[in-house]
């Protein structure tokens, strides 16, 4: 069986020639750079599966209100089609990451999204709450495979100074396909029905895995290896006695209660008094979303210039201002709570997440997928709970929610601030 080496220079589809001087036994030598058609070949389809994924798991998310009168269910029946969707895709990221080692990222993704988009064409039929929450469960298991295999099949075939532009790309395709999802269903609803934007989401999503498929080049430097469930199983049991590990969890969870609560219930406040908006424009409050691809993009610095715990600290004031302002009557206050508490939230999450892979110095893959179990049950927490609260005693119950998840955010971050002071004093002392 041909090398990679020698796939790369045979002509294949996105093939790329070493650079002059480059070592025949570099692998990086082999890998896509910026201008080959094989990167941008991969780019363009993580891209498209960012689309897919991230526009299907929030799918039902702006359509609370209209599935709640239509099915005459209340707001936290109804927010299980979103929290439904995040369980399912919590439980299964670890398990597809696993097997993504076996069959290959690529493999993995492909089927992932196929199996998605059928989920997605059969559910405008379902006859019942019920009936659709169990496909959105579904339907959350076969997009976990898109997250569990989208960065390793990147590390894997872009070089190391191009990989950052790449994952740029799929993060801005799941940040888009989020917000784009939620706004294309708000307003076909309002005109057509709930069943008619789910329907017209998955037409948009089927083109978008197609264009995946047609894209995505064959994996060069892809080694398959046996799945060990004993070894996956210690390295797990390894993270989680990581305190660090433990603590940036529990941080992404916290903040992905908030973030699930507040964007699962905003729609029934803005259709409801005293703002009263119609469907497509409280579909439309989703534009937000692009707040977030700035506050992360702008995160680094934050982190570089405060450190860890310190931009955790500005999250979270930042989310608490805009929770509380969203308390005010007035549309104007509303969008600019939302505003503060979605950039708070990206810069927490981008701060959470990216100190997961800078701590694991072994089994990142593993360490990347808790943590994404952890964001993803925090919104299931979040759109359920929050849901509730919104039943029992409106927007403020949701807020006071809200406050109390970010008061656990900061005491996690407090406790370590303590143990750093501590173990700083102590140091000259052990010297």
């Amino acid at each position: 069986m041909p090398s990679a080496d020698t796939r790369a220079s045979t002509g294949g589809v996105g093939a790329v020639s070493p650079r002059a001087g480059a070592r025949s036994d570099d692998p990086e030598s082999t890998k896509y750079r910026p201008g080959d058609p094989g990167y941008r070949r991969l780019s363009l389809a993580l891209f498209a599966a960012g689309l897919v994924a991230f526009g299907l798991l929030y799918s039902t998310q702006a359509l609370l209100p209209a599935i709640s009168a239509d099915l005459g269910v209340t707001a936290g029946r109804a927010s299980w089609t979103v929290s439904g969707a995040t369980i399912g895709l919590a439980v299964a990221v670890l398990p597809l990451s696993a097997l993504s080692e076996r069959f290959g990222r690529r493999r993995t993704m492909t089927v992932s999204l196929a199996v998605a988009v059928a989920l997605a064409l059969v559910m405008p039929l379902a006859p019942s709450l019920d009936a659709l929450t169990a496909l959105r469960v579904a339907q959350g298991v076969a997009i976990a495979g898109v997250p569990a295999s989208a960065m390793a099949f990147l590390s894997e075939e872009v070089r190391a100074r191009a990989l950052v532009g790449a994952v740029g790309l799929f993060v801005a395709g799941n940040s888009i396909g989020g917000m784009s999802g939620r706004i294309l269903t708000g307003w076909v609803t309002q005109m057509w029905g709930w069943r008619a934007a789910l329907a017209a989401l998955a037409v948009a999503t089927l083109l978008c895995a197609v264009a995946y498929a047609v894209l995505a080049p064959r994996a060069r430097h892809f080694t398959p290896s046996r799945v060990s469930p004993r070894a996956l199983a210690q390295t797990v049991r390894t993270h989680l006695a990581n305190p660090l590990l433990v603590r940036l969890y529990v941080i992404g969870l916290l903040f992905m209660t908030v973030f699930g609560a507040v964007y699962t219930v905003i729609g029934y406040r803005l259709v409801g008094d005293p703002f009263g908006l119609s469907q497509g424009l409280a579909g439309s409050i989703f534009v937000i979303y692009l707040v977030g691809t700035v506050s992360s993009a702008t995160s680094g610095r934050l982190h570089g210039r405060l450190g860890r715990r310190g931009a955790l600290y500005v999250a979270i004031v930042t989310t608490t201002t805009g929770l509380l302002l969203s308390l005010a009557d007035s549309l104007l206050a509303v969008a600019g709570g939302l505003v503060l508490i979605t950039a708070g939230f990206f810069a927490g999450h981008a701060v959470a997440s990216g100190s997961v892979s800078r701590t694991a110095t072994e089994g990142r893959a593993q360490a990347s997928a808790l943590y994404q179990m952890a964001y993803y049950l925090g919104s299931s927490v979040g759109g359920t709970v929050g849901a509730l609260a919104y039943h029992g005693g409106g927007w403020p119950a949701t807020v006071a929610f809200s406050l109390l998840a970010l008061v656990g955010a900061a005491g996690v971050t407090l406790y370590a601030t303590r143990r750093a002071v501590r173990a700083r004093r102590a140091a000259p002392l052990a010297a």
